[in-house]
């Protein structure tokens, strides 16, 4: 038996998490694919498991273009983020996992998706964040991600746990889904009226807009700090574009936010972080080439 359409959205979702672009891991995953039909018959017939050889053909490939993307984002212009994805349907949609692993360990499909994460996992090495997305996320033993990376598997476990560690560190406290939704709703709403005092009253003091124009569009090259100075720049977007309206989404699988023009083309995409009842990040994609899943 050969690659079913489940193997496929498997492939995307483990190179997705691992590679923080959507075209990145298209292109990987298609690797792969070609790599399997290039084998002679008789040697893809003698392969027990061909969704075990293509996630580790894959998850390979994806460690090689992690190590050669960490200098081309080192030349990139401005704050480089992860490629937002709507339709989280889409990105979740793999069945829970029998894979054993220490309930402390997981990290659900959902959680792995978000934006917060994704950015945490940047900022690891390409053998930590392997370690922790193969095991911590979609379950696989230490055993089997030492196979696929060639390392031992009390090396992959040191791995995952110094991944691990970055995650714990980053991660702020976990609000319910509902409570996410109604403070980015109320903060459409005071965008929407352009309501000053209201924005400045649903972001932290110290919270974070983290713009990503890659060079490609006029955008602030640092992130903006402060929940006035935020409020300031986002209401200052419409008195550069009249007809700029911003729209809810669902962004890495939690309400975030969609600029559009006048004839609907999508121009950024905000991604939103909350704690405490509050604001505490701001995501914004605008670099045209992470928008091309948004038209």
């Amino acid at each position: 038996m050969g690659p079913t359409p489940a193997d496929h959205r498997l492939l995307m979702n483990v190179a997705y998490r691992l590679l923080g672009s959507v075209s990145e891991a298209e292109d990987a995953v298609q690797d792969g694919y070609e790599r399997w039909y290039a084998l002679p018959d008789g040697r893809r017939d003698g392969i027990a498991s061909p969704t075990a050889w293509l996630v580790t053909v894959t998850t390979r490939i994806c460690l090689d273009t992690l190590r050669s993307a960490r200098v081309r984002r080192e030349r990139y212009v401005g704050q480089w983020l992860p490629e937002p994805v709507p339709d989280a349907a889409h990105w979740t949609s793999q069945q829970p996992s029998s894979r054993a692993a220490d309930p402390a360990d997981r990290v659900s499909l959902d959680e792995s998706l978000s934006m917060a994460l994704l950015v945490v996992l940047e900022a690891m090495t390409p053998p930590e964040r392997v370690a922790f997305v193969l095991h911590d996320v979609f379950r696989y033993t230490f055993a089997e991600v030492g196979e696929i990376v060639g390392r031992s598997p009390q090396a992959c476990r040191q791995l995952a746990a110094s991944a691990r560690r970055r995650v714990r560190d980053a991660r702020g406290r976990s609000v319910p889904a509902q409570e996410h939704e109604h403070v980015v709703t109320a903060f459409h709403a005071a965008l929407e009226t352009g309501d000053l005092d209201g924005l400045v009253a649903l972001l932290d003091p110290a919270a974070r807009a983290i713009p990503d124009g890659g060079g490609r569009v006029a955008a602030a090259l640092d992130p903006i700090e402060g929940a006035e100075q935020i409020a300031q720049y986002l209401l200052g977007l419409y008195r550069r574009q009249p007809d700029l309206r911003f729209h809810l989404a669902t962004v890495n699988g939690q309400r975030g936010l969609v600029a559009r023009d006048g004839a609907g083309a999508a121009l950024a995409i905000a991604a939103v972080a909350v704690e405490h009842g509050l604001i505490q990040r701001l995501w914004v994609t605008r670099n045209p080439d992470k928008l091309a899943g948004w038209s």
